[in-house]
């Protein structure tokens, strides 16, 4: 079964049977055909949330693909977008017809065009319109880039991802939702991470603690007093993070810290980085 025979059998768990019959008929059309069916869904398939289970199939689809947030009709154009490539179309036809539909899209078109891009043929062609989704002010392009989309995860350069990774910090938005986020994790941002730390506690201003997270793997002794601040940190989530960090790392010195503070960290365990994944407004005083 092929990506868009599965899309249209994860429509088929919540469709009424006249939305299917019209994504039925569409999907015969021709590339010009359904790309003004894309336009059109929305008088024909209802704007509700996806149902559990229609979002289970999508990682069955596409690893590390995620619809959580989604509705019924943006999965409905992204199933119309996965068969353009099944038509008789040039490379430069395809990469032209999608680029079309990019440049007239309005808000809730482009949201789709974004989301499907793991979907799309000649995913190298897609990257600086990925690039572009990042730096968009617009919250739900950014988001269908973001969260819940392999896409950046396996094209996106250190930088781009780096980039990714901040802006989602910087606007409060939750980091645990990026796709690859352990995989794709490096030094370079965990020292613009730190940097950043030190700008918000300067500005008496602090740092969503799950954040932290990252650090783990390339916690050096450099940057330990940082985690000895979140350690006399008046925040609970602060101080779980410190521990959760010190807990996890293969560090001596590490070690020779979480000793130390023995009596002041709480118990941890692995799962509880869990407990740290939710909104923590960065403007709050540190």
């Amino acid at each position: 079964m092929n990506i868009s025979e599965s899309l249209f059998q994860a429509l088929s768990a919540q469709c009424q049977p006249k939305e299917l019959d019209w994504l039925r008929e569409k999907s015969a059309k021709d590339a010009n055909s359904l790309s003004l069916s894309f336009v059109m869904v929305p008088r024909f398939i209802e704007k509700q949330e996806l149902e559990n289970e229609v979002l289970s199939q999508a990682a069955s689809i596409l690893p590390d693909w995620n619809w959580n947030g989604w509705t019924l009709d943006r999965l409905a154009r992204v199933y119309l977008l996965s068969l353009c490539q099944e038509r008789d179309l040039s490379q430069d036809e395809y990469i032209k017809k999608i680029n079309l539909l990019f440049d007239t899209a309005e808000l809730n078109e482009s949201v789709a065009l974004y989301s499907a891009i793991p979907v799309l043929a000649y995913p190298e062609a897609w990257m600086n319109r990925a690039t572009d989704a990042v730096r968009s002010n617009v919250g739900l392009i950014f988001d269908a880039i973001a969260f819940g989309n392999p896409y950046p995860k396996q094209y996106f350069s250190e930088l781009a991802w780096n980039q990714l990774v901040l802006k989602c910090i910087f606007n409060d938005k939750p980091i645990h939702q990026i796709e690859g986020l352990e995989e794709r994790n490096n030094e370079a941002l965990v020292q613009t991470l730190v940097d950043f730390a030190h700008e918000r506690w300067a500005a008496k201003r602090r740092v969503p603690s799950q954040v932290w997270r990252l650090l783990v793997p390339y916690l050096n002794p450099g940057i330990l007093p940082n985690i000895e601040k979140l350690i006399h940190s008046d925040s609970a989530s602060d101080r779980l993070a410190a521990a959760l960090v010190l807990a996890q790392s293969t560090l001596a010195e590490a070690k020779t810290l979480a000793e130390k503070y023995n009596n002041e960290l709480p118990a941890v365990h692995t799962e509880l980085w869990g407990a740290l994944e939710k909104p923590e407004p960065i403007y709050q005083p540190a």
